[in-house]
């Protein structure tokens, strides 16, 4: 099984959206039982709460399925996990510095760097997921919008991966 767990701070805006968008992908493309998704965030402040509404209301419009849980990243994770996504460049460096190697660093992207038309020399700033929590609902559209936009990339990179792992 091939392990994606997304990553913001709370765990309650961006990493569950960027979580059901993804596992949609994984879906349509046949890779579910090949493919584990998941989400977490660097604090455990809403540890245990429902995603934000904003958020559900923003995936159900968009016909997305969610039922989530918030809980906090902990570095044990990184030996199971094969790719721990970033939703900007403040949650790259905390994970970043929580990995107890190199090579558990090395698993730390961010969401946008499968975005081409994104990616296409920015700094990693700039590849961020606006955190939507303290605006009003079109901030989380727009998250939806950037998730969309990175998530067949970062399929393609996972399907690479998983055909790597298969004997």
């Amino acid at each position: 099984m091939y392990r994606v767990c997304f990553v913001c701070t709370g765990n309650i805006c961006r990493s569950p959206m960027a979580e059901s968008v993804f596992r949609a992908h994984v879906i349509e493309a046949g890779l579910e039982g090949r493919v584990e998704v998941d989400s977490a965030g660097t604090g455990g402040r809403h540890e245990g709460d429902g995603a934000d509404p904003r958020t559900v209301a923003v995936l159900e419009a968009a016909g997305y399925e969610q039922d989530h849980r918030a809980r906090q990243f902990r570095a044990s994770w990184f030996d199971r996990l094969d790719l721990v996504i970033a939703l900007d460049a403040g949650h790259l460096k905390d994970l970043r510095a929580l990995a107890p190697t190199a090579e558990a660093a090395a698993k730390v992207r961010l969401l946008r760097s499968y975005d081409a038309a994104a990616a296409a020399g920015h700094a990693p700033a700039a590849l961020d997921v606006p955190d939507p929590y303290y605006g009003p609902l079109d901030g989380f559209e727009e998250c939806l919008e950037l998730v969309e936009a990175a998530s067949p990339g970062l399929l393609d990179a996972v399907r690479t991966a998983v055909k790597e792992h298969t004997p």
